[in-house]
Order: structure tokens, then C-alpha cells, then sequence
């Protein structure tokens, strides 16, 4: 009986070919893949779905598809390595950048249900995720950051735990990798952090590191919690600049944002958070500026109250007061 029919396989998905990154499928342009109907729970919606198998390439371990199409189609990632389709980056990387809301449930309660939900929305191989209204700085920063080409280092094979234990006696004949791993926080990745986009540790390094390029290093000082907005549009008020912020950082609460100080004046403003991870990630996600009235404008750290003592005679007096009173 088809699944459709069947009452008890309702929701279940068949599919005749994998949504695969250039990476994954590899470099053989005559890859071979088996194909397992409903061969295990997807690991994002646990509802079943079509197995596909295949090798990369020479020297290359077998890979597997990891989620279905569905849950796929939605975040429009490779159903391998959950990375973004588009700009081969973690979700988080692409979230953070254009502002996008994870709207997907993470409890095994409504996961499935919302996936048998957008199922009906999907058309062909068409995404769910509509990027056109993404403000320039976001694209901006993942046109800089995306990955146009393959990394096929990344299907080597994994490390012989056999070897790490001094144990392994087939020598050069061991289909597995004979080094020693890397215990650091990119060795620690999950399916459902990549898939959601929370906690990544490699989308954190990304982000980092792209961060840092960009002159918006963190300060030392851990009590600086705020971001200085220069260049602000004439027609700017506290309460727009507010609400571009609130936009802006999907993944902040809008209660982590302590104030917001307008210097009309000086056409500057202050974003004070209440701790210094959300200051961060607002750095992050404003790397190459934030756009306000679709006019670029410019972001830098705070300063702390003793470096703002020190260079208040460098800004004009209209500024000088909220740099200190911003941390």
C-alpha cells in the first residue's frame, strides 16, 4: 500500500534524489547511490524519510543524508552537512547576517507536526526561505564570508579510534584517517545546533573571526556592553533607531537591550545591552554597518568609563557624556 494510502506511513516522504552541496556529493561525475525507502527518522522532524548513500570520491568515507527534504527545503540547506545552499555557511552565520527568524519548533512535540505543515507549501525543489528582503549589509557580509568552492577535504575519512588507543594493526590497509584528534570546541557539533542555528561552535569561529577583520574586536574590558551608531539618518529618532535594532537581532530578546541613547545633535546614538554575549553577537550581525532608512551607518564599541575620561577632549561635548554613561 502506497504511503498515502497508509494511515500509519502518513507524512512519511519518498523522494528519487537527495538535496545535496557541490561538497557532498563530490567530484565524481558518476557518483553511484543506493537508495533505502523510509531507512531512518529524520534528525531534525523524526518522521521517516528516503535514505540515500553514496561515496564522494577515492579515499573518500560513504556519506549519508541526515534529514529529510522537507526539513531541508525549509532552512535550504544540504541534507548532509546542514550548511547553507546558497553560500555553503552555517545557518547560524546566514540567520545572524540577514536577520531571519527561526520560526521551526525544537520540541519533539510541534516539530513534526510543523513540518507536515510547510510539506504543503513547499512547490518542486523551490525553498521556503525568502531572502530578498534582507537588508544590503547582510547580503554584504555573506557575499565576503560565502564559500563559492568546494571543500572536499571535508569527506575525508573519520579518525580510527582503534589508532588513537594504540590498538590498530592494519597499518596502511585501515580504511580510517591515523592522526590524533583535536579536542577543542569545533570537535563538539550536533545536528540539531547546526540545523536551528544555535550554539555553533563553527559558525561562532566564522563569525569571530570575520568580526575581528572588520576592526569590531570585543574590548578587554568585560563591562563594556554597549555599540556606538555614528552617521545616523537626519530624519532618526530614539524610537526608530530602537525598533531597526529589535529587527536586526532576531536571536536577542528585545528585553536584553538595556537603552537606547540618541544624540540628535551629533547624529549618534548608544546601544546598551544588559550582557556582554548579546553585545557581541550584535557585532557580529553589524560587521559591515546597519542599514537605517536605507542609509548605511556606522558601528563601533563602546568605550569603557576610565578610556572615555581619557579621550573625552577627542569627541565633541555632546558625545563626551554618553560614552561614559553607555557602559
Amino acid at each position: 500500500m502506497p504511503p498515502k494510502l497508509d494511515i500509519n506511513k502518513a507524512g512519511w516522504e519518498q523522494s528519487e534524489f537527495p538535496i545535496l552541496c557541490e561538497t557532498c556529493l563530490g567530484d565524481n561525475a558518476f557518483v553511484r547511490m543506493s537508495k533505502q525507502e523510509f531507512g531512518r527518522s529524520c534528525g531534525t522532524c523524526a518522521r521517516p524519510f528516503t535514505v540515500f548513500r553514496w561515496n564522494p570520491g577515492t579515499g573518500m568515507r560513504f556519506k549519508t543524508t541526515v534529514i529529510c527534504q522537507t526539513c531541508a527545503k525549509i532552512k535550504n540547506v544540504c541534507q548532509t552537512c546542514l550548511l547553507d545552499l546558497e553560500y555553503g555557511l552555517p545557518t547560524q552565520v546566514r540567520d545572524t547576517a540577514l536577520a531571519l527568524q527561526n520560526e521551526a519548533p525544537t520540541s519533539d512535540i510541534n516539530r513534526e507536526y510543523y513540518a507536515q505543515n510547510m510539506e504543503g507549501k513547499l512547490e518542486g525543489n523551490k525553498s521556503l526561505l525568502d531572502s530578498s528582503r534582507a537588508q544590503s549589509a547582510g547580503k554584504e557580509m555573506l557575499k565576503q564570508l560565502a564559500r563559492t568552492d568546494p571543500y572536499y577535504k571535508r569527506n575525508r575519512p573519520h579518525i580510527c579510534s582503534f589508532y588513537v588507543k594504540g590498538e590498530c594493526k592494519r597499518g596502511a590497509e585501515c580504511p580510517y584517517r591515523h592522526e590524533k584528534p583535536v579536542d577543542n570546541e569545533l570537535s563538539k557539533q550536533n545536528i540539531q545546533d547546526r540545523y536551528y542555528g544555535r550554539n555553533d561552535p563553527v559558525a561562532k569561529k566564522i563569525m569571530s573571526t570575520h568580526t575581528t577583520t572588520m576592526g569590531l574586536q570585543p574590548p578587554e574590558d568585560q563591562s563594556v556592553t554597549s555599540l556606538f551608531l555614528s552617521s545616523l539618518p537626519t530624519t532618526a529618532t530614539e524610537q526608530s533607531i530602537r525598533t531597526r535594532v529589535v529587527q536586526s537581532l532576531p536571536a536577542i530578546q528585545p528585553s536584553q537591550i538595556k537603552s537606547v541613547v540618541h544624540v540628535v545633535k551629533s547624529r549618534c546614538a548608544f546601544v546598551n545591552f544588559k550582557d556582554r554575549p548579546s553585545a557581541e553577537l550584535a557585532a557580529q550581525a553589524w560587521a559591515h554597518g546597519l542599514d537605517i532608512e536605507d542609509e548605511r551607518v556606522s558601528v563601533r564599541w563602546g568605550r569603557s568609563k576610565n578610556s572615555a575620561a581619557s579621550s573625552s577632549k577627542a569627541l565633541p561635548a555632546s558625545v563626551s557624556s554618553p560614552v561614559a554613561s553607555a557602559t
